[in-house]
């Protein structure tokens, strides 16, 4: 895996080497998404609960710790149907950190309920309580402004925070805004006006709304400030953060409301065409998702201006970049606005390397791990080694009875291997319920599984031992969880995102037995 230039991670991470160009040596990591995380209110944050995730990567020799995308959850709480590709997630701001910024009191939110379940997320619950927590944080921060009349009433970070955000943040806030005032319902649902993005219409609500406009943008402001603070910390324990970005945007969102001209849209704004995947492993009739489809012929005519921003926005704040849905840019599944499954779609060609080149030119070599799992065609196995990217390979595909590409054996150097992903069972789950009597024959021998080592701890031995350049296995499955303890379950549109870990079972010992495995297979510092 090749990453170069100015976006590359610290060269300390993983053993880089620094020649011609930046490599990763053999390492390993953790697939936690920041909402499972212990700790916190509700739901993990990026204070305390985050740095102890940090120390205990760092304890256990990891070098890498991939999260799922931190945009605010939209449909069905999924971070993958996000209000905005730029923003973060509101309920990531730590609370206790507001109250040392001197912005809350501890009894702004100490005695309110979070849900009932510490290791499961309540969605419902913290769409309740958290915006009321941070509208006081807001208010607080507004009494902190020095006398009227000084030159700058708000911090320099302010600032600095709006120049360096202002391609994607005031339209942003915008749209929070007039959803807010009309009861949060889709944008394609507003007022005429307002849904068209007429000037006057717009010019006349920012005017009569200017304080619930820059409360969006303070919650913007919050989540800024402690992302970059974790982000330094992570980077001083030696500690990458792979982030995660969808192909995709969802359909209401700041994005398709305010940049129509983006996506396969008619004169009133909705989508002529969605997305999805055709009737695969995970779904017979495939899966509706129903993001607008992007208008290419307008990107390529913009030299990819959007995708360049987005793509360096996120290469600001993590420090390798994984891509969801990778083989959409060589060809992607069009489904007609209306349909109700995903089955009447169609193939249609991609950007393809025309996007990558752009976004190198512009950007420099790019640490990019592209999620190529799918249905494959052979053009995107062209795409893939063209664009040098890694991709990824998972266990959990692997025993079918024959010599499957996903056997370990079979692993190329460069890519990334996984026991499962977000999107798979757990590890325990897959093992006792899906694979089945002939599969765990096959994966027993294969791996001379043993009840004295265990084995599910058999099964990661096999994917720390492959050839891999960087094996990710999620905190589940060192866990060792049962199915209930899934993160998501393709094709159901309830009950998903919701696992949180057990702070008591991520324990020292924990990490000691992690590093000792990795090390035995080359990955982390015995």
């Amino acid at each position: 895996m090749q990453l170069t230039g100015k976006h590359s991670p610290n060269k300390q991470f993983c053993g880089y080497e620094e020649k011609n160009k930046m490599k990763f040596k053999r390492c390993s990591g953790i697939l936690m998404p920041i909402s499972a995380l212990p700790g916190g209110y509700g739901i993990g944050s990026l204070g305390a609960p985050a740095r102890r995730f940090v120390d205990f990567l760092h304890e256990a020799g990891q070098s890498i710790w991939q999260i799922l995308p931190v945009g605010p959850t939209g449909y069905a709480d999924s971070p993958y149907q996000s209000c905005s590709a730029f923003a973060g997630n509101p309920y990531f701001i730590d609370l206790d950190l507001l109250v040392k910024d001197g912005l809350l009191k501890k009894s702004d939110f100490a005695k309110l309920s979070w849900g009932g379940d510490p290791k499961q997320v309540d969605y419902g619950t913290l769409y309740n309580q958290r915006f009321a927590v941070l509208r006081k944080a807001y208010h607080n921060f507004l009494q902190q402004r020095p006398v009227p009349g000084y030159e700058t009433p708000y911090p320099d970070d302010w600032y600095r925070f709006q120049f360096l955000s202002s391609d994607w943040l005031p339209d942003y806030c915008l749209y929070m805004a007039i959803k807010e005032e009309n009861g949060m319902v889709d944008w394609q649902k507003w007022p005429r006006a307002l849904r068209l993005h007429e000037p006057a219409a717009l010019e006349a609500f920012r005017a009569e709304h200017a304080e619930q406009i820059e409360f969006w943008a303070f919650v913007q402001y919050e989540f800024d400030r402690q992302w970059r603070a974790l982000h330094a910390y992570a980077k001083s324990k030696d500690v990458a953060i792979m982030g995660d970005i969808p192909i995709y945007v969802a359909a209401d969102s700041a994005d398709a409301w305010a940049g129509r001209r983006l996506f396969e849209m008619d004169a009133d704004g909705r989508p002529r065409r969605v997305a999805g995947c055709p009737p695969d492993y995970f779904s017979a009739d495939g899966q509706l998702w129903g993001n607008p489809l992007y208008d290419w012929s307008y990107h390529r005519d913009t030299g990819f201006a959007w995708w360049i921003r987005r793509v360096r926005h996120a290469l600001s704040i993590y420090d390798i970049l994984r891509i969801d849905h990778f083989r959409g840019f060589d060809t992607y599944w069009a489904i007609p606005a209306g349909e109700v499954t995903a089955r009447n779609g169609r193939w249609e060609q991609g950007p393809g390397m025309e996007l990558f080149r752009m976004l190198h030119t512009a950007l420099g070599d790019l640490p990019i791990v592209a999620e190529d799992l799918g249905e494959m065609f052979e053009s995107v196995r062209v795409l893939l080694a063209e664009s040098g990217f890694p991709g990824m390979k998972v266990l959990q595909f692997a025993f079918t009875g024959d010599d499957s590409v996903d056997l370990p054996h079979n692993y190329p150097r460069n890519c990334v291997a996984y026991p499962g992903t977000h999107d798979n069972n757990t590890l325990k789950g897959w093992f006792n319920s899906e694979l089945g009597a002939a599969g765990q024959k096959q994966a027993r021998a294969y791996f001379a599984l043993t009840k004295q080592e265990g084995e599910l701890r058999g099964l990661l031995r096999g994917v720390l031992a492959s050839p891999a350049v960087l094996a990710i296995v999620p905190l589940a499955d060192w866990l060792e969880e049962p199915a209930a303890s899934r993160m998501n379950t393709p094709g159901q549109a309830q009950g998903n995102w919701c696992w949180r870990a057990d702070a008591a079972a991520v324990t020292p010992a924990l990490a000691k037995e992690i590093r000792a495995l990795c090390a035995r297979y080359f990955r982390a510092e015995a």
